[in-house]
C-alpha cells in the first residue's frame, strides 16, 4: 500500500492472489478492486479492468496493492456503508476455486476472490487514526 511506511495497511493478498492478478492485468491491463457489500457475489472482492467501475463519491479507498511483474498498483474500493462494518478489520484477498459473479474479471479462470479478515491490533487503529 502506498504512504506512511509507518501507517499499518488495510488490505494484503496472498501470493496466489498476486499470481492470479498478475496473469489477469495481462490479459485486461490495470486492475481494480471493489467490494459493494452486496448481496450474493455483491459481498465478494469484485475485479476489474480499472475504470471499468463507476466509483462514488462514497466510496472508500482501501488502499493499493503492489504486485510484482505489474507497472500499476490495483487499487481497493469499498463502499462506505461497507467500511462502516470493516473499519476494525485488515483484509487479505486470497483466491479459491470455484466460480464467482461474471463482472468478475477472474471469473472463467474457475476461481474465486474473497476476502480473509482479522480484526486490527488497537496500535494499529492507533497508527490509522481510527
Amino acid at each position: 500500500m502506498a504512504g506512511d511506511a509507518d501507517r499499518p495497511e488495510r488490505v494484503s493478498l496472498t501470493e496466489k492472489a498476486a499470481q492470479l492478478l498478475a496473469r489477469l492485468t495481462e490479459t485486461h491491463g490495470p486492475l481494480m478492486f471493489h467490494q459493494s457489500g452486496g448481496c450474493c457475489d455483491g459481498s465478494s472482492p469484485m475485479c476489474y479492468p480499472d475504470g471499468d467501475f463507476r466509483l462514488g463519491n462514497s466510496d472508500v479507498h482501501l488502499g493499493d496493492l503492489h504486485v510484482g511483474g505489474i507497472e500499476r498498483p490495483v487499487s481497493v474500493w469499498m463502499s462506505e456503508s461497507q467500511f462502516e462494518y470493516w473499519r476494525h478489520t485488515h483484509l487479505t484477498i486470497d483466491v479459491v476455486p470455484g466460480r464467482g459473479s461474471g463482472f468478475s474479471v477472474e471469473a472463467p479462470e474457475g476461481v474465486r476472490f474473497l476476502i480473509r479478515s482479522r480484526l486490527l491490533t488497537d496500535e494499529e487503529l492507533a497508527r490509522l487514526g481510527s
